[in-house]
């Protein structure tokens, strides 16, 4: 049962996290759709919830598994790094969508991957499936960048 609920905490959380960044930076969004340059291959918007839903899914039940691995130095990193890429991940929405701070939403992006990166490596000396299940972020984490540099540069 224990199992269980760290799953359920851990997938709700980050999706509540989620899901309240969205709402918030809501304004912003609507705003980004309408009036700014963006670059090919840009996405249409209804894309991006359904993305973020999957990935944070994908979080969650990562961060679940290392957080129910036994107790290590390694675990102990890869928590502090997902907790501390998590905080990246929202605040960006804030800069980029919020602010409207592209370069700077940009520069944090790369931070954020950097961690991203740092907290697979340490999942992967835990548990080997919950660094895989963070493969999609990355990716799309790189494809974000992309998107980001094109508003860069085009706005």
């Amino acid at each position: 049962m224990k199992k269980i609920a760290t799953y359920l905490i851990s997938i709700l959380l980050v999706e509540a996290l989620g899901f309240t960044v969205g709402m918030l930076t809501r304004t912003g969004t609507e705003i980004y759709a309408g009036m700014i340059n963006k670059p090919p291959l840009s996405p249409p918007g209804i894309l991006f919830p359904i993305a973020w839903t999957i990935l944070y899914a994908l979080m969650g039940v990562g961060v679940a598994r290392i957080i129910l691995s036994g107790q290590s130095y390694e675990r102990r990193i890869a928590v502090i790094l997902f907790a501390a890429q998590l905080v990246l991940n929202l605040a960006w929405c804030f800069i980029f969508f919020g602010a409207q701070k592209f370069m700077l939403a940009f520069v944090e992006l790369i931070i954020m991957l950097a961690l991203v990166m740092m907290m697979i490596i340490f999942f992967r000396k835990t548990d080997t499936l919950a660094a895989m299940l963070q493969i999609p972020y990355i990716m799309w984490l790189c494809f974000a960048a992309y998107l980001n540099l094109g508003v860069v540069v085009l706005n």
